[in-house]
């Protein structure tokens, strides 16, 4: 008997109730990056594996999958590097690509290249599938969409209010309330980092910091320890760790905490400028916070810090997030092209909007309309008609067979088909067509043009 095949874990199927429900989420996200201003671009499901590595710090470059060259790879390997079983001297001579792990670098890879083509500032989004080798659970998926927009070619910070406003809009639109945006700086991480001795462990201190929600205060640090961060330092971060109050409270206590950091404090007012922005223009659905032990520990943010988390009544960790990077480009030679961007969580959306029931009743409707097929003549007749309603913009089709009439309205049923079309020799001779209700169970005798009417 043949094994019954399957998908590798953190993949999924679709069915076309899944699709239509992922459509929906898309389809407002990317009407809401139009209307701010952003162009489509897309890029390959896999760069060079140099493109990638080591722009998302050792954890990430671990979570990269790579892909093993075509022929017999293992040819070009020399005996005593197979021997020593040494993966960081083997996986470049046998991998040269790798599938993106994020949009992120490689539109840095895409803005470097295409420079002469663009106009800058440059407002780009992109909806495509990235890939981590991460261990799966409930909304961590190996496979996942990303939804980006970026500006590259300024400093200025009303890109951060833009972007904070197009999240806003975004949830607004899906009706998704009780969202919460948490901002903080990178700057005010790397002055934090000065004023307790370890500017030098930056990336060490900021990938634990980047924890804390998720194993603790306590193991964090504990982690901080085994990076070589004095116990003394750490003592300093206590305040740090207790910090609550509105968002002026807690910058004003940065204020006193960062009184001798000149990055720590720049940072600090960069978060003001963005916050006196957003209480003036005031925020529909979502809700602004601040939260300095945000890091997201990726090595390419160089100013503000997003992180939007679900409403608390969901299970769910971040559903989007992003920052400032003053030089990614750089790391492909274009210096000094500021950038700033976020991302929406397409997964994890769904599954909060599945949560709440938030999805519109309507939204996996495909056929609005299953013509009953009765033979061969009346067939053709209805087609005619399926034709112009098309045309029409109305979803309609034509049940192919001349099956039993139960069985094709238990398809219509299956389906969630709102009505059914009756023509059989009857209607044919009269010009008419009897139309029914799955929903209600009615149905009535209707010329083309009353058909029209109904189905629009």
């Amino acid at each position: 008997m043949a094994q019954k095949p399957s998908i590798p874990k953190g993949t999924r199927d679709f069915n076309p109730e899944e699709v239509a429900k992922r459509n929906y989420i898309i389809n407002v996200i990317k009407q809401q990056f139009e209307r701010f201003g952003f162009q489509p671009i897309e890029t390959p499901c896999f760069e060079h594996s140099e493109t990638l590595m080591g722009k998302y710090g050792d954890e990430g470059d671990r979570l990269i999958f790579k892909i093993l060259n075509s022929g017999e790879y293992l040819s070009k390997v020399e005996n005593d590097v197979l021997s020593q079983k040494d993966e960081s001297i083997l996986t470049p001579i046998i991998s040269e690509k790798a599938l993106r792990y994020d949009l992120t670098v490689p539109f840095a890879r895409y803005v470097v290249q295409h420079q002469n083509e663009i106009d800058f500032p440059f407002k780009r989004y992109q909806i495509q599938p990235v890939w981590r080798a991460d261990r799966p659970q409930k909304g961590r998926f190996r496979e996942f969409y990303q939804c980006d927009a970026d500006v590259v070619g300024s400093d200025s910070l009303w890109q951060e209010v833009e972007f904070i406003q197009l999240y806003d809009t975004v949830f607004t639109s899906l009706q998704l309330e009780g969202v919460t945006i948490k901002i903080n700086n990178r700057k005010i991480l790397s002055g934090i980092a000065e004023v307790i001795g370890a500017h030098d462990k930056l990336i060490d201190f900021t990938v634990a910091l980047d924890k804390l929600d998720k194993i603790g205060e306590d193991k964090v640090k504990e982690e901080m320890i085994s990076k070589g961060i004095s116990t003394k330092g750490i003592e300093k971060l206590q305040p740090l760790f207790s910090l609550s109050g509105d968002f002026d409270t807690q910058i004003q206590r940065l204020k006193a905490m960062l009184a001798t950091s000149i990055d720590g404090l720049k940072g600090i007012a960069e978060l003001e400028f963005i916050s006196k922005a957003i209480q003036s223009l005031n925020l529909k659905t979502a809700k602004l916070e601040l939260n300095v032990t945000l890091a997201r520990g990726l090595n390419y943010y160089t100013g503000a810090i997003f992180e939007v988390a679900a409403p608390k009544s969901v299970s769910m960790g971040s559903i989007g997030g992003g920052g400032r990077y003053d030089d990614l480009t750089g790391i492909f030679g274009l210096n000094d092209i500021s950038g700033v961007g976020i991302s929406f969580g397409l997964d994890r959306i769904y599954l909060v909007l599945e949560a709440l029931d938030l999805f519109p009743k309507t939204v996996a409707n495909s056929t609005r309309v299953l013509f009953i097929n009765f033979g061969e003549k009346e067939a053709l007749h209805c087609l005619k008609t399926i034709e112009k309603l098309r045309q029409q913009n109305i979803n309609a089709e034509l049940y192919p067979d001349d099956a039993k009439m139960k069985k094709q309205m238990n398809y219509a049923n299956k389906r969630n088909i709102p009505y059914v079309v009756l023509v059989g020799e009857a209607e044919m001779n009269a010009q008419t067509f009897t139309i029914k209700n799955m929903q209600t169970g009615t149905q009535e005798s209707v010329t083309e043009s009353e058909l029209m009417k109904i189905l629009q």
